[in-house]
């Protein structure tokens, strides 16, 4: 398998990474909680610019890119979109997905870009392929906030996202009892073991499927999104938390 490096950090080996969003609304709220995370135990960071309130500002959005690579230093940065229809906060039409995607990555930046594989494929490839000539790692993403589909589902999502050409794969399904997260976690080591030849992330979804948030590296997760103040997503472990349960397991695998 395949490895992925964004910095100094390498992924698809050893203990889940830990990646934390910023949901803030303004440049001045985004920057500052950079800046507090300096001091966390983390990985990597995300920006949901979907939260931002002056995302369709292409000015606003390279001024804010930049003071936020400055705040966080050499921390890995993840630029997401999430549209409305995979759980985000505000609409957007694929022109304006593809050239705000194609302004992060050309910014210097960001190291990866976060792309919602069911897109439609010319969408998804033009993406990807921009981002790739950039530089960058591509996120490739899918999310589905009313349930969990089946296992061959989940595999065939997960395959499509790698055939297409995204670095790391992710997945995010919503468990309406618990079966449906066994259904996540039995997904995950298929697919690990069976058919990814690079990183894969997965997870289901609030309370109930919080435990897949924590036994990554026992299934084939590679990583995992923590909270510090605001969620992005329903379940998501405080970081401090979610340090503590990720090194007991990593310690005894």
């Amino acid at each position: 398998m395949k490895t992925v490096q964004l910095r100094n950090l390498t992924i698809g080996e050893g203990a889940t990474k830990v990646i934390v969003p910023i949901v803030a609304a303004t440049t001045e709220a985004i920057v500052a909680k950079a800046e507090s995370l300096r001091e966390i135990p983390l990985h990597a960071v995300e920006w949901r610019i979907d939260f931002f309130e002056d995302v369709f500002v292409p000015e606003r959005v390279s001024e804010t890119l930049t003071k936020l690579r400055i705040a966080l230093g050499e921390t890995p940065l993840l630029f997401t979109f999430r549209t409305k229809k995979e759980g985000g906060e505000k609409e957007i039409g694929m022109a304006e997905y593809t050239a705000l995607n194609l302004l992060a990555a050309k910014s210097g930046c960001v190291d990866a870009v976060d792309v919602e594989i069911f897109s439609g494929d010319d969408v998804v490839r033009e993406n990807i392929k921009n981002i790739h000539n950039a530089g960058l790692v591509v996120v490739g993403s899918n999310h589905d906030f009313d349930k969990t589909p089946d296992e061959d589902d989940l595999i065939y999502r997960l395959r499509k996202m790698q055939d297409l050409g995204a670095d790391i794969p992710k997945i995010a399904v919503m468990p309406k009892c618990k079966k449906d997260v066994l259904t996540l976690l039995s997904a995950t080591e298929q697919m690990y073991t069976k058919y990814a030849d690079r990183p894969i992330i997965t997870m289901s979804m609030s309370a109930t499927g919080v435990i897949s948030r924590i036994c990554g590296e026992v299934f084939g997760s590679a990583m995992t999104f923590g909270a510090m103040g605001q969620v992005s997503a329903p379940g998501q472990i405080p970081v401090e938390q979610l340090n503590m349960v990720l090194e007991i397991i990593h310690k005894y695998l």
